[in-house]
């Protein structure tokens, strides 16, 4: 027996699929309170000192946590090759606005400090500002687009090809929507950067960043029922016409699919799957109580639980569907049919298995080594702190 046949195809699909939304959670989880403090920084902090206070609870491990987007989108290059070419076809301005935000950062946080001028600190600032709300607000975007559906289509080659220029196409992704989607992105890691700061900061960039996330958590929560109302009962869903093959090869052109129905079909059919929602109403709920009591252990735990139970209902509503197609609805991009071959997906797995877990153990020492907060007195003595 060759070796790779050892899992079977499907199940092979089904796993990457399962690790494709680890990374991603991975990255929210971890990334995600980074973006939330360079959101927050020009409203948690008043002076130099406090800015620098806010900047430095996530200048030592804001690279380490990016590493997870960096394997999110490799991983949809090498597991998902027609998701790659389909979704970077289609929202390739806003990645362009994404990554062009996220430029800002690194770059934000090492010409910070190379000048005593007040007005070329409070630029690069606001600089990080544009790299932390950019990157949370467009995220959401792109996640209301995939659940509403994409207009692309694909030729015999299964080549991508979208109606209209790039502009038109950028525009299209701000719709209502999609839109409503990026408010509950950008609101969620509003509050899970609070909640970092509170767990992280000392003294009034912690207080002020309590205040905040106190009153952006029942926004997130809001957003996120609102987009679960509309979505069910205001957006036409997706289904199989005939048998579905998880063992069938990965041509989304051999996929017979029309778009009739509603997503909520997906909470009959897999009842236990309410769980994810619950889980992301009760963390960001936890959260918001945890701030306003001033629990920041409780105020962060809870912040992770609620982006784990977010995430996961997007996952969990629109499987086995990666990507719909409104324009093309056979062209939809699903598990079983825009995965790399057998071969390939068994390899990176067991790359996954050696590496995964040095990663996690590396990240878990560098927590523990950078345990503690963070404060003005600190800073002032500190002549290399950001």
């Amino acid at each position: 027996m060759i070796l790779h046949e050892l899992i079977s195809y499907d199940i092979l699909r089904l796993i990457w699929w399962v690790l494709l939304g680890v990374l991603l959670i991975g990255f929210a989880l971890t990334d995600g309170f980074d973006l939330g403090v360079g959101a927050l920084l020009p409203f948690v902090a008043k002076t130099d000192v406090e800015r620098r206070v806010a900047i430095n609870t996530i200048g030592p491990v804001w690279e380490g946590n990016q590493v997870w987007l960096i394997l999110g989108g490799g991983a949809i290059f090498a597991a998902w090759p027609p998701l790659y070419a389909v979704s970077f076809s289609g929202f390739y301005l806003a990645m362009f606005l994404v990554l062009a935000a996220l430029i800002l950062r690194p770059v934000g946080f090492k010409y910070r400090n190379k000048r005593e001028s007040a007005v070329w600190r409070r630029n690069w600032d606001w600089a990080l500002f544009v790299g932390g709300a950019v990157p949370a607000l467009v995220f959401g975007v792109a996640v209301g687009n995939a659940l509403q559906g994409v207009p692309f289509g694909l030729t015999d080659t299964q080549m991508p090809i979208y109606p209209g220029n790039a502009i038109l196409k950028l525009l299209w992704l701000l719709n209502p929507f999609a839109l409503l989607a990026g408010v509950a992105s950008f609101a969620m890691l509003l509050t899970h950067g609070a909640a970092w700061l509170s767990f992280k900061a000392e003294g009034p960039v912690a207080i002020r960043a309590r205040k905040i996330g106190a009153v952006s958590g029942p926004v997130a929560i809001a957003a996120f029922l609102l987009a679960g109302v509309w979505l069910a009962f205001g957006i036409t869903g997706f289904r199989y016409v005939g048998a579905v093959d998880p063992l069938g090869p990965s041509n989304p052109l051999l996929t017979e699919m029309v778009r009739e129905g509603s997503w909520i079909g997906a909470y009959s059919e897999r009842p236990w799957i309410i769980v994810a929602p619950i889980l992301g109403v009760l963390g960001i709920l936890g959260a918001t109580l945890g701030l306003r009591a001033g629990r920041e252990g409780l105020a962060l735990l809870s912040s992770k639980l609620g982006i784990f139970g977010v995430i996961s209902t997007v996952g969990l509503t629109m499987f086995p569907l990666i990507l719909p197609s409104t324009l093309q609805p056979g062209a939809s991009l699903t598990v079983w049919n825009a995965s790399s071959s057998h071969q390939t997906l068994f390899i990176m797995l067991v790359c996954t298995v050696i590496f995964l877990p040095l990663i996690l153990i590396y990240t878990a020492w560098v927590y523990k080594v950078l345990w503690g907060k963070v404060g003005a007195e600190e800073i002032e003595k500190n002549p290399n702190a950001y």
